[in-house]
Order: structure tokens, then sequence, then C-alpha cells
């Protein structure tokens, strides 16, 4: 009877570990979080263990423009697409601004063009500095363009846009405290333990709040701004979300395939 019952207790604890296992390999990454009266959809992923990838276009050389699209991609290959968001600023062909590597391959160069002085206001990807986010073999990465240009790191996928937010553990300077510029925001950060964190807001936040969102509820010393306004979007089926981008679609995408 002792041994049955020493056998019966361990495969009931074996049966509860794959249990864990199984739910911890399919947990959501994606959730609802406030930070001073703002609420976000903050989404956590760790690149040695999740398989986030960068895409623009189609097996046919187009953009895909809507998750929809590439979540129909992804199935073809026997695969699912279980989270997507906005991968940085792009042009009125979709094609994005500035630099683009995917599956170790540039696509597009890095922007280097700086901002002609003008009373205008300063588009968001030439305010300073802006950055560039990347993936290597297991460890994900942003640096202001500049560095990252020096330094020229081996990647599988990077993405530039801007402007940076934080910076080694530091809001970026340029923003204002109490700014009434205030609009729906996406960002990514690198932050604690090497987790890659986005962040997409649900209602109209400055940049200083944003950025403080990473630095201060977040823990990522390092954040990089992807969009604002109506190139904002997130794709997760758990929350039952499949947003469309008013600009007629998206261009890079970040997709996380399981």
């Amino acid at each position: 009877m002792t041994y049955l019952k020493h056998g019966m207790l361990a495969g009931a604890i074996m049966l509860a570990a794959t249990i864990i296992s199984v739910h911890q390999a399919h947990a959501q990454p994606c959730e609802q979080e406030s930070f001073e009266e703002a609420k976000y959809v903050v989404c956590t992923l760790e690149p040695g263990k999740a398989d986030l990838r960068l895409f623009w276009k189609n097996a046919n050389g187009a953009p895909y423009r809507v998750f929809s699209s590439l979540a129909e991609a992804v199935h073809a290959e026997g695969q699912t697409l279980t989270f997507a968001v906005n991968a940085g600023m792009y042009r009125a062909d979709f094609s994005p601004m500035g630099l683009y590597i995917e599956n170790a391959t540039e696509l597009q160069p890095a922007n280097t063009t700086k901002a002609e002085s003008s009373t205008r206001q300063v588009p968001n990807f030439y305010k300073k500095p802006n950055g560039v986010f990347f993936l290597g073999e297991a460890s994900a990465s942003i640096l202001p363009t500049d560095e990252f240009l020096k330094r020229r790191p081996k990647v599988r996928f990077a993405t530039q846009s801007g402007p940076m937010l934080v910076i080694a553990n530091k809001l970026n300077p340029i923003f204002i405290v109490g700014s009434t510029d205030r609009t729906r925001r996406s960002g990514v950060g690198t932050c604690e333990r090497g987790a890659v964190r986005f962040a997409v807001s649900e209602g109209g936040v400055n940049f200083h709040d944003f950025a403080r969102l990473f630095r201060d509820h977040l823990n990522c010393p390092d954040a990089l701004f992807l969009d604002g306004g109506h190139g904002v979007g997130l794709y997760n089926p758990a929350m039952g979300r499949n947003d469309r981008s008013w600009h007629g679609g998206y261009g890079p995408v970040f997709g996380l395939v399981e």
C-alpha cells in the first residue's frame, strides 16, 4: 500500500508538472496594465525562448499590410501567429522609413537624414536620437542609430524607428513634462532579465509619460518609440484584437510565431 501511495503521488506530481509546462508553453504574452491612470496593453517575450520575428513582404513581394494576411501566411506554414504589433514608421508605399533587416538580410538601409530646421514640427522619426531595435541569436538590444552603425553588430532582425524613449535608464531629454501632445503610442523596451516588452496605449499619452512607463513601471533601461496615432496596432486573438491601421495598412510588423 505504501509503495502504491508513493507511486500515485509521484504520478500526480509528474502530471501536475506536465500541465504547468504545457500552460507555460502556451501562456499568453499580453495583458492589460495601468500606469498613472493611463491604460496600456503590455506584451512580454523572452527572445531566447520566444520566436519573435520581423515581417514586411509576402511571398509575392507585396507588403502584408494587415495582421490577418500575415496570420494566414504563417498558418500556411503550419504555425500560428499569436501576437503582432507595428514595428516602426513607414512610407506611403508601406516600406520602412529606415534600417530594416529580415533573416540577416538588409532590405532597407539605415536612414541618417537630418530633419531640416524650420518652424515646422520635426517628424517623430527624426527627433534626436532615433534608434534601432535588433535581435541576435538569443538576445535583443536597442541602440541609438549612430551607435548601432559604429558597432555594426551581427543581427537576424532589425528595425529603425524613433525617437528613443529611454537611453541607458535615462529619459530622452527632449521630452516635455506635462506636454499636451497626446495620442495613442506604441513602443518596445529591452528590460530586466533580458525580456522584451511591447506597450500599446489605449488612449492618448505624451512622450514623457510613455517613456516613464518603460523605465519606471516596466523596468526597461532602453526603449524605442515605434509609432503613434493611426499607425498603432495590435494583433492578439486571445484578447480579441486584430487592429487595422487608418493609413491603409502597416509596413514592418513584429510577430510572435508558435
